[in-house]
Formats: structure tokens, sequence, C-alpha cells
């Protein structure tokens, strides 16, 4: 596959993959799919899992990698830029989307270890409170409300955890790729000129 190309397929595959680590970071803000626990964490009273406030799907797992996709897919698919140069700046484009990716990854996985900000009580607190109160996963079943948030907090922040993954992955073959397209040039060059031969060649039979 032509360096440009694969670029062009790497940059659709994080356009895809950051719209689900924004999605999910979103929805994370609503246990339960109720928009009252996020009014009262704004209130000053923890509501909402601390690790959801560090908005790591959508500053890093989207912005900072959609940066990427964005410019990258413009310079690859403007006339006015060299392919060397695009790729060349490709690189660093992709360097950001690795921070990006591996800020949604550390997130995600303090995420999963810390587990959620819920009401909970046992037998040595009988008076049920506000916290995240334990990181043993044994002891998620201490959660009251919201209804469900340890099952809602897991398949989010894993989601998270397998998108930045494969995010990590794919800005780093970018860099390489990129590398590789900055020394060697894209098949555009060689797509391009056989076209423009034909075309002279064409002009001067009707001359």
């Amino acid at each position: 596959m032509c360096t440009g190309k694969c670029s062009k397929f790497i940059a659709i595959s994080l356009y895809v993959l950051a719209a689900v680590s924004v999605i999910c970071n979103i929805i994370l803000f609503f246990p339960d799919f109720e928009t009252k626990y996020a009014a009262a964490d704004r209130d000053g009273k923890p509501r909402i899992t601390e690790e959801v406030k560090y908005m790591g799907g959508l500053v890093g797992g989207g912005i900072m990698v959609s940066i990427f996709h964005t410019v990258c897919l413009g310079f690859l698919c403007s006339i006015h830029l060299r392919y060397r140069v695009s790729m060349f700046l490709s690189i660093g484009f992709a360097a950001a989307g690795v921070v990006g990716a591996l800020y949604s990854l550390s997130t995600a996985a303090l995420g999963l270890a810390n587990g959620p900000t819920c009401y909970w009580r046992n037998w040595q607190n009988p008076l049920p409170d506000w916290g995240t109160p334990f990181r043993n996963r044994d002891m998620w079943k201490w959660c009251k409300e919201p209804e469900n948030v340890v099952e809602f907090n897991v398949a989010l922040f894993s989601t998270l955890l397998v998108a930045a993954s494969v995010e990590l992955i794919l800005c780093l073959i970018q860099m390489v790729n990129g590398l590789f397209g900055c020394l060697c040039g894209t098949c555009a060059g060689k797509e391009v000129r056989p076209q423009l031969l034909n075309a002279t060649f064409r002009i001067s039979r009707l001359e």
C-alpha cells in the first residue's frame, strides 16, 4: 500500500475511533442515563467518577487525535503541498495523536482500577454515603446508586481503553509511515506522471 493511501486509511480509522471516544466520555457524565448526578456534581457534591472529569476520551482520544486525521487528510488532499512535505508534517500530528491516545488510555485504566463514585454502604459502614470507597472489584456490589453504575462504568471505560489502544497503534504506525513517505515519497507522483505523459502525447498527436 502506498504511504499516501496508508495515511488516508489511518486518518479515516482514527476519525471513527475519536468519535467513539468522545461519545463514551460524554455518556460517562450521565450515570444511569440521568442528568441529576451531573447537576449535583456541578454544585460541589461528588456524584461523577473523578476519572470521567479528566476528559481523557474527549480531549485525548477525541480532540488531540482528531487534529491528526483532520489536518492530515487536508494536507494529503491538497495540491498546493508536495507529498514529502505533507508526510513530514503528518509525523508531528501523529505524535500529538500518540500523546492524546496515551492520555485517554491512562484515564480509562485509572477509571477501571479505582472503581465508580456511587452511593454505597456495607456492614462496617451502615450509614450510606457518596464516594469511591474501594478499589477491590469484589466490593463493587456495595454500590446502591446510580443503578448499575458498575456495569455502566466498566463498559464505557473498557470501550475507551480499547479505542485509545488502537488509536495509539495507528498513530505510531503513521509516524513510521510518514517517515517512509518523507524519505521515499508516495505513489502519487508515480500515478500522476504517466497521466501527464499520456496527455502530452495526445496533444502532440492532435497538433
